[in-house]
C-alpha cells in the first residue's frame, strides 16, 4: 500500500505537469507574450515601468498560489486519515511560531507590493521642468482639439488641431521627445486614453476647480500611428469620439511643424495637418487616417473646442 502510495504522487506531479505545458502552448502565445503574463506591449517608457510592476506581481502571486496549492495537496495526501486508523494527525493550531510566519509573510508581501507601486506611480506620474515640447488637450462632445503653443502660425496663433464630423483629428508628436500634455474638457466629463501608452485620464472641464492634476508627460519610443479614444461615457456619439496619434521621428516633426506654420499655396490658409502630413511624402506614417480611417458621418457638433483661433 505505501508503495503504491509513493509512486502515485510523482506521477500525478507529471500529469500536472504536462498539462500546464500543453496548456501554454496550445495558448499560440510567443515567449514575450508569455513573459508579459497577457499585458500588451506599450511604446513609452512609463508602460514599460508599470509592465514591470505587472510581471513581478503575478510571479509573487503565482508563487503564493504555488506554496498554498502544495500545502494543500501535502495535507490531502499525506494527512488523511487511512483505514484502521484511529489516530489523528499531529495538530498546530496553537503553534505559535507557525502563526507568526504565516502573519508575517502576508505583511511583508503587502509592503513589498506597496513599495514597488509606489515607485512606479511616482515613475509614471514624474513631471520634469522643461519639457521639449506642450500640447493642451481640449475635449468636447464629441470630438478633440490639438494645439501647441510653442508653434505660432503666421496670425500668432497656435498651431492648432481640430476634428470635425469629416476629418479624425491628429496628434502628431516626436519620437524620444519629452512632451507634456495639458487636459480639459470645455462641457462635459471625458477621458484622455491611448492603450499603447497604458494610461488614461478623465478631463474635466474645470480641473482646477476639481482638484485634478491635469497635465502629465511621457516619451514615445517608436515611430507609428496609434489609436486614441474617449473612455468615458459622455454622450450621443461617445463611441465616435475617436482620434489618431501620430509620432513621428524628430526630424519628420520638425518638417511637420514647420508646415503647419507656413501657407498653403494652394488654398490661401495655413496647412491643415493632414495637408501637412500629405506634403511630406514619407509614406504610410504620413498618410492622414492611416489607422482610424474616414470618421462616422455623424454630425458630431454637441459642444465646441477652445475657440483659440481657425487652424485645423
Amino acid at each position: 500500500m505505501g508503495l503504491k502510495e509513493g509512486t502515485r504522487v510523482p506521477r500525478l506531479v507529471k500529469v500536472a505537469g504536462l498539462i500546464g505545458l500543453v496548456g501554454v502552448a496550445a495558448t499560440g502565445c510567443t515567449t514575450d507574450e508569455v513573459l508579459r503574463f497577457g499585458w500588451p506591449e506599450g511604446v513609452t517608457p512609463q508602460a514599460e515601468a508599470m509592465r514591470n510592476l505587472w510581471t513581478w506581481s503575478v510571479i509573487a502571486a503565482l508563487a503564493v498560489g504555488v506554496l498554498v496549492w502544495g500545502l494543500i495537496f501535502w495535507s490531502v495526501a499525506f494527512h488523511r486519515k487511512k483505514k484502521n486508523d484511529e489516530e489523528l494527525p499531529r495538530q498546530f493550531q496553537y503553534n505559535l511560531p507557525l502563526e507568526l510566519i504565516y502573519t508575517a509573510i502576508p505583511f511583508v508581501l503587502v509592503v513589498v507590493l506597496f513599495y514597488f507601486t509606489a515607485v512606479t506611480q511616482n515613475t509614471v506620474m514624474a513631471k520634469p521642468a522643461k519639457p521639449d515640447q506642450t500640447v493642451n488637450v481640449v475635449s468636447f462632445q464629441w470630438n478633440w482639439e490639438f494645439n501647441y503653443p510653442g508653434h505660432k502660425t503666421p496670425d500668432g496663433q497656435p498651431v492648432r488641431t481640430v476634428g470635425s464630423s469629416s476629418e479624425i483629428p491628429l496628434l502628431v508628436v516626436p519620437v524620444g521627445e519629452r512632451v507634456e500634455y495639458h487636459i480639459r474638457s470645455t462641457d462635459v466629463i471625458h477621458s484622455f486614453f491611448v492603450p499603447e501608452w497604458h494610461f488614461k485620464r478623465d478631463t474635466f472641464p474645470y480641473p482646477e476647480k476639481n482638484n485634478q492634476d491635469n497635465v502629465f508627460q511621457n516619451t514615445i519610443e517608436r515611430e507609428g500611428s496609434f489609436v486614441g479614444r474617449c473612455a468615458e461615457l459622455c454622450g450621443t456619439y461617445h463611441a465616435m469620439m475617436n482620434f489618431e496619434v501620430r509620432a513621428l521621428s524628430p526630424d519628420k516633426f520638425d518638417r511637420y511643424m514647420q508646415l503647419r506654420t507656413q501657407v498653403n499655396p494652394q488654398t490661401g490658409q495655413t496647412y491643415t495637418a493632414a495637408e501637412a502630413l500629405g506634403a511630406m511624402n514619407c509614406g504610410e506614417l504620413c498618410t492622414p487616417h492611416a489607422v482610424t480611417g474616414v470618421p462616422f458621418n455623424t454630425d458630431r457638433t454637441g459642444g465646441a473646442p477652445s475657440g483659440i483661433g481657425t487652424n485645423s
